[in-house]
């Protein structure tokens, strides 16, 4: 049986209700955010391999640019 909402949001726009919800995620202290035993496997995994390259790849900057340049 579904619970009742703690907040009636039906009159929030979709803009506000995502507005809402990424609020509320960056409120929650980084430490207690659950992470599957997927992904932290997978974080992991990359770790290591970053560990072992050393390399860091492109800044974002760099990487939007170039996407930017290519018109997608």
């Amino acid at each position: 049986m579904p619970k009742a909402p703690l907040f009636d949001f039906s009159h929030l726009t979709t803009e506000e209700r995502i507005e809402l919800a990424m609020q509320l995620w960056d409120s929650l202290p980084p430490h207690e955010i659950p992470i599957s035993e997927g992904h932290r496997a997978l974080l992991d995994q990359r770790l290591a391999e970053f560990e072992e390259d050393g390399d860091p790849g492109e800044p974002w900057e760099t990487v939007l640019d170039e996407i930017e340049k290519k018109g997608y």
